[in-house]
């Protein structure tokens, strides 16, 4: 059965308590790594891909409401690692509150459109991708990059420049942490293992063709295109998101070290280019698996419907009344499999 956003609300104060420390060390502990990589812009400091807005969305996604605090307490968790409890100010109450509000505002959109997080529908896809990230995640770049201004730790000449920085690397991360998030949340055990051959070799070619592509002098980043077509049409989103995460991963240590298709280019156009490969990448890899994995689940109604068919005209050649047809669809609209003969 699909899970609808917003279903899966803990409801006792002690889970509570411990989901909203767990998504906090979560967002925590993703904010840390994603300070490992980093680029400066306009005299601003800030990081391709922002892991904690992706954290931060799949925890809404898969917990409902009751997640934010957790995120409030690991973006200002993230702020004290970086000073210290002493020298905190309203302005970083105030990031807080937008790096909150962000995630947020992006929930409540998804789940106002009956957005599922199994992904398995273009409209699901294409939701994650313009509301989810470009457009929820304006609110957390423009409370901050806003702060800075009025607090003259920025010129206001350089807001757009920063701002631009600021909501492209949360969204980032919204684009290729949280359907990673998600498909790990949503993996049956034991996995399916018909096509583990296949799975292995794709692990392989990955593994040599990306560190290749992102590094090498030549531009070579487009190889990173087919190898995702691979993995979406045979593994639909376990292959894309994982791939998609696998390269951006390796297209940012290439970027922040000023390697490969990176070299010998200014700041601002290190993050032009990264970040438009990362984000057509992403958009890719959604979009492509959602797409492929809607088409199935229709052939798998057709083929019901065509079996229920020859079993009404069995039984009405043989003079039998036909039997009570089974729906194709569950009650959330997810095609029933084909039943076994």
């Amino acid at each position: 059965m699909a899970a609808v956003v917003g279903t899966r609300e803990p409801r006792r104060p002690v889970v509570v308590a411990v989901l909203t420390l767990g998504v906090a060390a979560c967002c925590f502990a993703a904010g840390r790594l994603g300070l490992l990589r980093q680029l400066v812009v306009e005299g601003a400091v800030f990081t391709p891909i922002w892991p904690p807005t992706g954290v931060a969305v799949a925890s809404l996604l898969i917990f409902g409401i009751r997640a934010w605090l957790g995120i409030a307490l690991g973006a200002l968790l993230v702020i004290l690692s970086l000073t210290s409890l002493t020298s905190l100010r309203p302005a970083d109450l105030g990031i807080v509150a937008g790096s909150t509000a962000a995630p947020v505002c992006a929930y409540l959109m998804l789940r106002r459109i009956g957005f599922r997080i199994e992904l398995d529908r273009l409209r699901d896809g294409l939701a994650l991708v313009f509301l989810g990230a470009l457009v929820g995640m304006m609110i957390s770049a423009t409370v901050g990059v806003g702060i800075l201004v009025l607090t003259g730790k920025l010129a206001a000449d350089d807001f757009w420049p920063v701002w631009l920085a600021w909501w492209v690397g949360d969204a980032m991360g919204v684009l290729i942490v949280t359907p990673a998030l998600l498909l790990l949340y949503g993996a049956r055990w034991p996995p399916d293992l018909t096509r583990w051959k296949e799975a292995v070799a794709l692990v392989l070619v990955a593994c040599v063709l990306l560190p290749f592509a992102t590094r090498s002098e030549i531009s070579l980043l487009f190889l990173v295109y087919p190898l995702l077509i691979w993995a979406a049409l045979r593994f639909q989103h376990a292959g894309s998101v994982l791939c998609a995460l696998f390269a951006s991963v390796m297209a940012t240590v290439a970027a922040t070290d000023g390697v490969g298709p990176f070299a010998r280019m200014s700041h601002v156009e290190v993050m032009f280019k990264l970040q438009a490969f990362n984000g057509s990448m992403a958009l890719t890899a959604l979009i492509l698996s959602a797409v492929i994995t809607e088409q199935r689940n229709t052939r798998h109604s057709v083929e019901l419907a065509c079996q229920e068919l020859m079993e009404v005209l069995e039984h009405l050649t043989a003079g039998n009344p036909p039997p009570r047809p089974l729906p194709m669809h569950d009650d959330d609209g997810v095609p029933r499999r084909k039943r076994a003969p």
